[in-house]
């Protein structure tokens, strides 16, 4: 081991540290189970047809901060986010909120998440009935069934977290709010023809009329 040492530090290796892994999902509740209305097809023909959503952690060094989020399956656009300093209902409520405020969706929109207990409660269901929302949820204990919100988290920890000490609270909201402005209109993304979503939205608003 010594040997291995250093020859790592005459080469200027460093070990990466393991990720920190924080447990996010409570499915153990009685609340209402929405059925699976997606079947892994993540794809959707216009703006504010499905959103998915679901929470990550991020650890800071004074404790975790939680992250929710809700994307456009269209255009795999961030159109609500917000972090807490707790993963409860209110967490997910208000990036509920912040997603309607900003996109003001139709009757009949497929809302899409895991089986938590903050989208099973009473109040988030509320949240969804007030707005014609139509609650989808995956099956239990399989993310696969919501890879599209598992791949974003995924890429924000990957292109803006790791290898970062983030000293709060705040340092992990700016870092966040830097990187969705990014996300949303520059980071090109394959499943919508290498551009950003944002472009993809504005292509979408155009092409009929140019047809």
């Amino acid at each position: 081991m010594k040997t291995i040492a250093k020859v790592m530090r005459a080469e200027g290796i460093v070990g990466r540290k393991k990720r920190r892994f924080k447990v996010t999902t409570d499915s153990r509740h009685t609340e209402r189970i929405a059925d699976n209305l997606l079947q892994r097809d993540f794809t959707a023909e216009a703006p504010n047809q499905v959103w998915v959503t679901d929470v990550t952690a991020i650890w800071s060094v004074t404790g975790w901060v939680y992250l929710a989020a809700i994307l456009d399956l269209f255009s795999r656009r961030v159109v609500g986010w917000v972090t807490s300093e707790h993963n409860d209902t209110a967490l997910a409520l208000a990036a509920l909120k912040n997603a309607v405020d900003a996109r003001d969706p139709g009757v009949g929109l497929i809302h899409h998440s895991d089986r938590g207990s903050l989208y099973g409660s009473t109040e988030y269901r509320k949240a969804l009935d007030s707005k014609g929302i139509i609650p989808s949820m995956s099956r239990k204990g399989d993310c696969w069934d919501n890879a599209v919100a598992e791949s974003f988290f995924s890429s924000i920890k990957a292109e803006r977290i790791e290898g970062i000490s983030y000293l709060g609270f705040s340092d992990v909201t700016s870092a966040i709010s830097d990187y969705i402005r990014f996300y949303n209109a520059e980071r090109l993304h394959s499943t919508i023809g290498y551009v950003s979503p944002i472009e993809y939205e504005l292509c979408s608003v155009h092409q009929p009329m140019a047809a």
